[in-house]
């Protein structure tokens, strides 16, 4: 399964990254909007796993993005921001999607992956 994960912190994502591929997911990762784009044009991913504030363009921007280029695409969005505002805010505008909270459950995620692919 090739995921992509984008977050501007590149010591996390890089992190997670080599994380989530131990486990058997094909990952990639970038720390920008347009690295991700370019990204997903050369490869076809299953589930991107997006950071909701970022700089230049948000995740929930970036997934509309990204839905053009892989139409099949599911998408998990995170933020380390994690009141109820924002989750309803984040459901609302992203959705068919999950929302998780930093610091990230490596286990919950991982469950988020396959279950988000597998419907």
């Amino acid at each position: 399964m090739n995921v992509l994960l984008v977050d501007d912190e590149e010591q996390l994502i890089s992190a997670l990254a080599e994380r989530l591929s131990i486990r058997g997911l094909n990952t990639q990762w970038a720390s920008t909007c347009d690295d991700a784009i370019q990204l997903a044009e050369q490869t076809d991913f299953e589930v991107a796993v997006l950071d909701v504030k970022m700089p230049k363009m948000c995740g929930i921007e970036l997934k509309k993005v990204l839905q053009g280029k892989c139409p099949r695409m599911k998408f998990i969005f995170v933020t380390g921001h994690g009141s109820e505002e924002n989750y309803r805010k984040g459901l609302a505008e992203g959705g068919e999607a999950y929302y998780l909270v930093k610091p990230l459950n490596i286990e919950v995620l991982i469950q988020r992956i396959y279950d988000i692919t597998n419907t």
